[in-house]
């Protein structure tokens, strides 16, 4: 049984185990959630690339935009990977960034913006070839103006990625946690230690989500299993803001 990461690095490591498991398991379309406000990608995903050590070369890096594509080549040294751009709104063949000695794609933060981009390129390396998402943003409220049928095709996208894991503090009151192949948690502050309240089979809808939190006090002591760490989100908050350069 997984319990909360006491920080950032602790989640990382976590997400590779769960990573790992999951495409044991068979899966190919997978997405690591890390929602906070204040992640700084590339030096977490840089975190995350033991996940892939076997795949040596055949492991291909895509980032939204070249700035993005040529940071990481900077900062990741000597590294076997190749990295690329998704390459929104650029004349280069989106088949051509795909080859056939590919075995693996790894996407850095892409947002909802870059999805028709996505589709095609997933569509591309197909069903039999792994990919996986990593701090996506496909479900950014924040974009505005994106008509009817450009919503459904991002929820039918969406709806194929298998969240292997997924982290998401609520302020300071509560989490949204679940690590493959574990099931889907939802844990409560209560006198400084986060317990574990619910356990799903799926990720809880909005308003399973403030069902469960309001109904937590009426909770019987023994219904709920302690957390081994105090105020665990407010480490990881300082974890991440230390990464900023």
């Amino acid at each position: 049984m997984s319990e909360l990461p006491k920080t950032l690095e602790d989640a990382i490591v976590q997400a590779r185990a769960a990573t790992q498991a999951a495409l044991a398991d068979g899966y190919t379309r997978l997405q690591v959630e890390l929602l906070f406000p204040e992640l700084k990608a590339l030096p977490a995903a840089q975190q995350f690339l033991p996940a892939f050590d076997e795949y040596g070369d055949k492991l291909k890096i895509f980032f939204a935009d070249a700035g993005s594509a040529a940071l990481a080549r900077r900062d990741w040294n000597e590294i076997p990977f190749q990295l690329l751009d998704i390459g929104t709104g650029r004349m280069t063949s989106i088949e051509s960034k795909v080859q056939p000695e590919d075995e693996i794609f790894l996407f850095v933060q892409p947002s909802s913006v870059e999805v028709p981009q996505l589709e095609k390129l997933c569509g591309i390396i197909g069903e039999q070839r792994p990919f996986v998402m990593f701090a996506p943003r496909l479900e950014d409220s924040s974009i505005v103006g994106i008509g009817y049928a450009a919503r459904q095709t991002r929820q039918r996208f969406i709806n194929t990625i298998e969240s292997c894991y997924y982290l998401r503090p609520i302020f300071e009151e509560a989490a949204v946690f679940r690590c493959y192949p574990g099931l889907w948690e939802v844990w409560v502050e209560k006198n400084g230690d986060y317990e574990k309240v619910a356990e799903l089979p799926n990720k809880p809808s909005g308003d399973e989500l403030d069902a469960i939190i309001s109904g937590t006090e009426a909770q019987a002591e023994g219904e709920t299993v302690a957390a081994t760490s105090k105020s665990v989100f407010r480490g990881l908050q300082r974890f991440v803001k230390a990464l900023r350069s």
